[in-house]
């Protein structure tokens, strides 16, 4: 949805409140946080081990830790009454049995300026989610655990991860995602305070937290720099642009026009990485095979950024066919290409592949 007048004055106002206590002048680049070698590029498992599991749930996060992942990511987006929960989407009807259960809510909402029908999270309580089942998006995956978890919030997802660390006795992070969030502020539903709160309420609110927060939109990351140390990854796709882009005259309309030299020095000044689509690192052309590999990452560095990509799939359907019987060569070659860290719906497979 285009934010409205009154959300793009909120966004003002959240910068202004985060800054006022701050220097005035123009902040310097964000250095990449340096990653110890034997943990380089990162595995971030996508939406939890999402190749084994339904996505987003505390059965794809926990097999995802089993695997050896370094970071679980979720993608929250928040309910009727402001609770975040991890959902690729705010529109649940592909990822839960919500038609069957309310049949009568399905509505059509205006996100980002697209129309879209189905069931979305916050027309619902948390208590009302939770009476729902998670099941698997693709079709092409096993379907054996489908009905059998439950929409997870963050902090059950926090706890995981504490708890995991605890009795496995390494660092585990977690690499959340806002989803939609100038669409959630302009309904009166921010994401961001209540994902800091439970952050900080870990003690973790500095760059050496285990902790990412990524956005394909602009303005929430440069708010989130004013108000925090945490490490931000500005996410960019291979097409289109960030959501935010009409109402806001400074963010560029293209994601295009972020990953040049100049994109990538503007984007250095409130993010410490990028999470770029994988061919705008590594080309597949149109028989599947590998071109040359791009100076994304080199320019990126070059601004001081880190380098994540997304998403590594070991599905015959997803696995270009330079990399045809061997998922395992395709995260060797993001590696050797200098990447930070890889978004993977099979961890267990970069974590072999990647091992040392």
């Amino acid at each position: 949805m285009q934010r409205s007048s009154k959300a793009s004055k909120a966004w003002s106002a959240l910068v202004v409140l985060f800054t006022a206590s701050a220097c005035v002048t123009p902040d310097p680049a964000r250095p990449a946080v340096a990653l110890p070698s034997d943990v380089r590029p990162i595995v971030i498992a996508h939406r939890g081990a999402s190749g084994y599991r339904p996505e987003h749930t505390i059965a794809a996060y926990s097999l995802a830790i089993d695997m050896g992942a370094h970071y679980v990511e979720p993608d929250l987006v928040s309910t009727k009454d402001s609770v975040l929960v991890a959902r690729h989407e705010n529109e649940i009807g592909g990822t839960t049995d919500v038609a069957e259960k309310f049949p009568d809510r399905r509505t059509t909402h205006t996100i980002d300026g697209r129309s879209v029908t189905g069931w979305f999270t916050e027309d619902f309580t948390l208590a009302e989610l939770k009476t729902l089942r998670a099941k698997e998006r693709l079709a092409l995956r096993s379907h054996a655990y489908d009905g059998l978890e439950s929409i997870p919030t963050l902090e059950e997802i926090l706890d995981l991860v504490e708890r995991r660390s605890r009795e496995t006795g390494r660092r585990i992070g977690v690499y959340p995602e806002t989803k939609h969030p100038s669409y959630f502020r302009s309904i009166g539903r921010p994401l961001e305070e209540p994902l800091l709160a439970a952050l900080a309420r870990r003690g973790w609110t500095t760059s050496s937290a285990p902790v990412f927060i990524q956005s394909f939109e602009v303005e929430n990351l440069r708010a989130l720099h004013a108000r925090t140390d945490l490490r931000l990854v500005q996410l960019i796709d291979v097409r289109g642009g960030p959501a935010d882009a009409k109402s806001a005259p400074d963010v560029p309309a293209t994601y295009a026009a972020m990953i040049t030299p100049a994109g990538l020095a503007s984007i250095a000044r409130y993010a410490n990485a990028v999470g770029v689509e994988k061919s705008l690192v590594q080309p597949i052309d149109a028989a599947g095979m590998r071109g040359t590999p791009t100076s994304l990452v080199a320019d990126a560095h070059g601004a001081g950024l880190g380098v994540h990509v997304w998403t590594l799939r070991s599905d015959e359907a997803f696995l270009p066919k330079a990399y045809a019987g061997d998922a395992a060569a395709e995260w060797r070659t993001f590696a050797s290409l200098d990447v930070d860290g890889i978004f993977g719906d099979f961890p267990d497979v970069g974590v072999k592949a990647l091992a040392r």
